[in-house]
């Protein structure tokens, strides 16, 4: 299983997405490490959206389909779906 996953920084105010064949959790653990990078510069990234994928295409193309939007505003939309449906 592929994962797409919307990651926010509350200390800097940004949005990263990605997709990860690995387990979450540990895909986000790294992303908090100290490491060279765009996400590397702060240590408080939480996982706030995530979509499951059955093939490593599959996810690679919504990655880069979210990204491709370059608007921070239908991200914000996407990510408050997911809570107005988990909240129900």
């Amino acid at each position: 299983m592929f994962h797409v996953y919307v990651l926010y920084s509350n200390s800097r105010n940004v949005y990263y997405i990605g997709y990860t064949g690995d387990d979450l959790s540990e895909r986000l653990r790294k992303h908090n490490s100290n490491h060279r990078g765009f996400t590397g510069k702060s240590e408080d990234w939480k996982i706030v959206y995530t979509e499951a994928y059955p093939t490593k295409k599959e996810a690679s193309e919504r990655e880069r389909k979210i990204k491709s939007w370059k608007s921070r505003k239908k991200v914000q939309v996407l990510v408050n779906s997911a809570l107005t449906h988990t909240d129900l």
